[in-house]
């Protein structure tokens, strides 16, 4: 999954409303993670990362830039993270992001903050 979830909390969900849910999975828990809270990136930090524009266009997901720029699609999240644009839906054709590197001193960042 990810070196973001390493140390989430698991939630195990029994509640009545997912009965169906659970039923068609034949399963009586769903095990959720619980949302990873973020530490934001200081100016200082950000400046002394190299950023690299992409314009996006469509067919873009974060996935792929991830998988093109860090030659792995599970660490989409760190592009989303440091422009502060969630999911793609926060995104419209012609916006600029910027995609950080290294990725290691990305990582590093991200590690000491939790």
């Amino acid at each position: 999954m990810g070196i973001r979830y390493n140390n989430s909390t698991t939630i195990l969900n029994d509640e009545e409303i997912y009965e169906e849910f659970r039923e068609e999975r034949h399963t009586k828990k769903i095990r959720h993670h619980a949302t990873p809270e973020m530490p934001y990136l200081s100016v200082s930090h950000r400046l002394s990362l190299s950023r690299f524009p992409h314009t996006w266009k469509v067919g873009d997901r974060y996935w792929k830039l991830a998988s093109k720029y860090y030659k792995n699609p599970s660490l989409w999240w760190l592009i989303a993270w440091f422009n502060q644009r969630p999911t793609e839906a926060h995104l419209s054709v012609g916006d600029t992001i910027l995609i950080p590197k290294p990725l290691s001193k990305i990582l590093e960042y991200y590690n000491s903050k939790r």
